[in-house]
């Protein structure tokens, strides 16, 4: 539990950093894309705050989703193993074998490239679709929106998912049954209580592990992608693209180039469905959870292998 406990105040000094270093840049962006202020009053100025404060939440979904379909997947792999190479000595006439690490290491370093792809191309064509589809201004706001909404978020999940790990451990410690004079198979490990604290683990290891440290690099990286094209985005002097006379915006610049954000935009979501329908094609994250005779029920001390023939996809 201290380990914990020391974890998330270094992830607190982690998002404090990160939100500086995005401040930072947020203030170069204004002096590239010659900003000098971010006006929330205007509509397309509040409408990108809005969807910058929203992008956090779609990161951390994705992120979440990304680690239940790599578990299952590896819980594939473990079962495999177990039924094909004998591991847990289930069939006296045959040898217990050696488990095959390689492969469960491919698995896991595959589905940390490709579950990836999706939110960290959302994180480079944010920026890209609202700085060109509306303007430069717009885009201050709509990283403005992200900063806020995406460190809030990154503290909660620190600190939810150090809570539930320690909730877990602290009844796998006795905590409970010192606590409430409870008998181990009422308040111990194995017991109701700490069926329900490891169900909340699930959600607590890729909280504090995964969605919430990845945070800090969504709201970096889209400050980042800002101030590279910076330049780019349109105000009031840049030139009308394909204009022979030298026209410009004019106004703020909103609306000016909207074409290319449309283009953008419809690029993305293009290639995220197509993805994400070649990832359902290939079957990842798709497993029969406790098959019938898979493996076979026995007890081992306070594990029990039950069967159920019941297939699900996380």
């Amino acid at each position: 539990m201290g380990g914990n406990t020391t974890a998330a105040t270094g992830k607190g000094f982690a998002i404090g950093s990160a939100v500086l270093t995005s401040l930072a840049l947020l203030a170069a962006f204004k002096t590239a894309a010659s900003i000098t202020t971010i006006d929330v009053s205007k509509s397309t100025v509040l409408a990108a705050a809005l969807f910058g404060a929203m992008l956090p939440y779609i990161f951390a979904a994705l992120t979440m989703m990304a680690v239940g379909r790599s578990a299952a997947d590896m819980i594939g792999e473990v079962r495999r193993q177990f039924k094909e190479y004998n591991l847990l000595g289930t069939d006296p006439n045959r040898k217990i074998g050696t488990p095959d690490c390689d492969t469960c290491i491919a698995i896991s370093t595959k589905a940390s490239l490709q579950e990836m792809v999706i939110p960290g191309f959302l994180a480079i064509v944010a920026p890209l679709f609202i700085g060109y589809l509306l303007n430069g201004e717009s885009l201050g706001g709509m990283l403005v929106g992200g900063i806020t909404s995406g460190c809030m978020l990154a503290i909660y999940m620190a600190n939810a998912g150090g809570a539930w790990d320690n909730a877990k451990k602290w009844i796998e410690a006795g905590g409970l049954m010192k606590a409430y004079n409870k008998e181990k198979h009422e308040g111990g490990k194995g017991s109701d209580w700490h069926k329900a604290a490891v169900t909340g683990d699930t959600v607590g290891d890729p909280f504090k592990d995964t969605s919430g440290p990845a945070l800090n690099i969504l709201i970096k990286l889209m400050t980042m992608i800002a101030l590279v094209f910076g330049s780019t985005f349109p105000n009031a002097n840049s030139p009308v693209i394909g204009s022979s006379d030298g026209q410009t915006c004019g106004g703020d610049g909103t609306y000016c180039y909207w074409w290319v954000g449309t283009i953008i935009g419809v690029l993305f979501l293009v290639f995220a469905f197509s993805f994400w329908i070649w990832q359902r094609a290939q079957g990842f994250g798709k497993i029969d959870f406790d098959q019938k005779d898979t493996i076979g029920a026995r007890e081992t001390g306070d594990i029990q292998l039950t069967d159920q023939a019941e297939t699900n996809e996380v």
